[in-house]
């Protein structure tokens, strides 16, 4: 598993053996090719982070900084692991907590961009789309999902293989970076 694109295009990412799913390099690619004219300076949240491979890719491609949420204890490993190797510690930061009460937490607008990739056989997507309905905690919300799973909300769909990308944008105008 690499970094596709960016300053880091070729780089290495360590990844855990086991029940961690990493997305793709095409997925991941075709995830970034999504958001590209929102990723220069974004606060980007990447929950169910795993190896961390979401979030460094958009750090690569011009985010701004990065929080990482994992709880997982071969998957933070890895998450660490390719945080030091990027040299990112300045600009990525990493919670070793539940997805879930970290999100249910979050205030409106506290982030650009949240990109969501949660275990396929659960219930979690749903629920991030709900509080984030209720709670727009990011301005771009993109969930990585089985093809076949519907959402609780209407968004762009971009199906790929037996995933599917998902993207919703909040109503209003865009924020301004912050920390």
């Amino acid at each position: 598993m690499r970094i596709v694109a960016g300053r880091w295009a070729g780089r290495l990412l360590t990844s855990p053996a086991g029940r961690v799913r990493p997305t793709s390099e095409e997925l991941r690619d075709r995830t970034m090719e999504l958001l590209a004219k929102d990723l220069p300076g974004a606060r980007v949240l990447d929950l169910f982070a795993g190896t961390g491979a979401l979030g460094l890719e958009a750090l690569s491609r011009g985010a701004k900084y990065a929080d990482f949420v994992e709880n997982h204890p071969s998957a933070l490993h890895s998450l660490k692991a390719n945080v030091a190797a990027l040299r990112t510690r300045d600009i990525a930061r990493i919670y070793k907590k539940d997805a879930v009460p970290f999100m249910e937490a979050l205030e409106a607008e506290r982030y650009d961009i949240a990109l969501v990739d949660p275990p396929y056989d659960s219930s979690l997507a749903d629920r991030v789309v709900r509080r984030w309905l209720e709670v727009p905690f990011a301005r771009v919300l993109l969930v990585e999902h089985a093809a076949d799973a519907t959402l609780p909300a209407r968004g762009k769909r971009y199906p790929a293989g037996d995933a599917c990308l998902t993207v919703l944008r909040a109503p209003g105008p865009a924020t301004t970076g912050r920390r």
